[in-house]
């Protein structure tokens, strides 16, 4: 068995998260604990009570999702289950990065703080929105892009097999979903998130980050990650502080991705965090071999994967 953990990112929070999880174990409530210490947050309160118009503010959206995941990875090490390789989506990459070691605890904690505070408050002006076109090809969610005339809209998102996310302005957005259902697209999701990620319109943001990133010190890698720039593993002649830069204005290739952590022989992928919408996008991948898919986000899961793995 060759397990490999799966991160999620930015849309998969909900009030309440997890709550069940930090009401029974104390080695989950720690790492709350640890993040408000660095961060002054009070990261259990905006969880767990919201209100969702608050935990859906990119600034305690990421940071609550990240502290989440690592939580969870706590529960997981101490029943010995751990992974040779992982993956994140988008936010999801610094929880990779965390658990391989090569990010500190506390510099990923400070560091993901930062870039939901950059992420808002550098985003542009106007009105954005994010939608997954689903039972379509890349291609041809790129020529739907194309064929928007009112606003900004390209791909950003590779998730897995028929399933690609727009972003941009909102007016675009919505003109790209009425191209898409009258080529025939069977349905078009709106994402819960608040700007134009992973689009060349949150370059301040990236700059921002990167003279963030300057002062980070970077470790050697304990674990595999594949990066979301270009779906294959980091290397150590890597320069991760560029690449987490272009990170938030690039795309994400989490479909390559997937196929590389295939590829390497994972045959048990446990989501990590909020949601299971990661495990959804490996079920829809052609696949050579029969794997396993396990995802923690309460309780009722956590002991279905400590049974499972037994």
């Amino acid at each position: 068995m060759k397990i490999g953990f799966l991160f999620p990112g930015q849309g998969s929070q909900t009030v309440g998260m997890g709550k069940d999880l930090y009401d029974k174990f104390e080695s989950y409530r720690n790492v709350y604990n640890e993040v408000k210490n660095l961060t002054g947050l009070d990261v259990a309160k905006i969880t767990f009570e919201g209100p969702e118009e608050l935990l859906n503010q990119t600034k305690y959206t990421q940071i609550c999702i990240l502290t989440m995941s690592l939580a969870i990875l706590e529960l997981l090490k101490e029943n010995n289950i751990n992974a040779e390789i992982s993956c994140g989506l988008s936010l999801g990459e610094y929880s990779s990065l965390i658990y391989s070691k090569a990010l500190d605890f506390e510099e990923g904690i400070k560091l993901v703080q930062k870039r939901g505070e950059y992420m808002q408050e550098l985003a542009p002006s106007g009105e954005w929105a994010m939608a997954s076109i689903l039972g379509s090809t890349e291609e041809v969610v790129q020529e739907i892009c194309d064929k928007v005339t009112d606003g900004f809209v390209v791909p950003v998102n590779f998730n897995t097999t028929g399933n690609t996310v727009i972003s941009g302005e909102k007016k675009g957005v919505d003109q790209a979903e009425t191209i898409a259902k009258e080529m025939g697209i069977r349905k078009v999701v709106r994402l819960n998130t608040s700007g134009p990620f992973h689009t060349e319109k949150l370059i301040d943001s990236s700059n921002a980050l990167r003279k963030e990133l300057e002062n980070v010190k970077f470790n050697d890698f304990e674990t595999q990650v594949v990066k979301n720039i270009d779906g294959t593993f980091y290397k150590s002649s890597d320069d991760i502080k560029d690449i987490l830069a272009r990170h938030i204005i690039s795309p994400v290739r989490f479909s390559t991705s997937l196929k590389t952590m295939l590829d390497s022989g994972v045959d048990t992928f446990i989501e990590v965090g909020p949601g299971k919408t990661l495990s959804g996008f490996i079920k829809r991948l052609e696949k050579e071999n029969e794997v396993t898919i396990l995802n923690v986000n309460n309780v009722e899961t956590f002991e279905n994967v400590v049974n499972t793995l037994k």
